[in-house]
């Protein structure tokens, strides 16, 4: 068998079922292709069906499995729900994209109790709550399972302007760490991803403008994250490729945790 070969069956995700929350846009719509090209049926989640609709269509066009669900992660109802939808319609998940969330940016003193709401509910209670249905739909099935929860670099170091989602990622990076420790023993992992700032669609006039490159050269290696960047680690926390790891909070930021104080 050759090296590609090997690899390829490593990092192979065939007949592998993957639930992706806050889909129809922004990393968690990457994912959700990225998923379907290694082999997984996925499921693609969102709060309103008009939000994960084009990505399924799109998923099937390029001969990949797909299904939309709505969810909305912070409504412990719904997300039983969906679940429950998921397991009688296609079967019970074996990787969690634990990635729907939100931000609000002002000042410290000009955040409000609904701004504060606004972002943990989703963030952290919605993390919670996904990863907790799944952990147990997965033990009820006895199946292993991996579940991934999308947290951020802020949630170790801090930024101005978005202490809600700053303190719901650091919330995510020790959920990450909590939930290994008691899963284990059921041959469920769990780990996180940090992503450092991402182009996308919805940032990219921001992160091109002159305060997005006063930004970009804080960083040592002077370069933002593309979406791509993310795909091999994801892959690797996925797949039987990282079997071995739960626990790990994976930063894929080019080194912008390391950059000096």
């Amino acid at each position: 068998m050759s090296s590609s070969n090997i690899m390829g069956e490593l990092f192979s995700l065939e007949g592998k079922i993957a639930l992706v929350t806050g889909a129809g846009t922004g990393l968690g719509r990457h994912f959700s292709f990225v998923l379907a090209r290694a082999g997984a049926e996925v499921i693609v989640t969102a709060r309103e069906r008009d939000q994960f609709g084009e990505v399924v269509e799109e998923i099937r066009a390029q001969q990949g499995l797909a299904h939309g669900v709505a969810m909305d992660v912070a409504d412990a109802r719904s997300v039983a729900g969906a679940f429950e939808a998921v397991t009688g319609r296609v079967g019970v998940p074996d990787i969690i994209i634990n990635n729907a969330g939100r931000t609000v940016t002002k000042a410290l003193l000009k955040h409000d109790e609904a701004d504060w709401d606004g972002v943990i509910d989703p963030n952290l209670k919605g993390t919670w709550l996904v990863a907790t249905e799944a952990a147990r739909t997965l033990v009820d099935a006895g199946k292993p399972g991996s579940i991934i929860n999308i947290a951020s670099i802020l949630g170790e170091r801090v930024g101005g302007g978005v202490a809600p989602y700053a303190i719901s990622k650091a919330g995510v990076v020790q959920l990450t760490k909590s939930m290994a420790l008691e899963l284990a023993r059921y041959d469920i992992r769990v780990n996180a991803l940090l992503p450092g700032y991402v182009i996308t669609d919805l940032n990219r006039e921001f992160l091109t403008s002159e305060m997005g490159d006063k930004l970009r050269m804080r960083i040592p290696s002077r370069r933002f994250c593309e979406l791509e960047d993310l795909d091999g680690p994801m892959l690797l926390l996925a797949s039987d490729a990282g079997a071995a790891m739960t626990g790990s909070c994976v930063a894929v930021d080019r080194g912008h945790l390391v950059s000096g104080l």
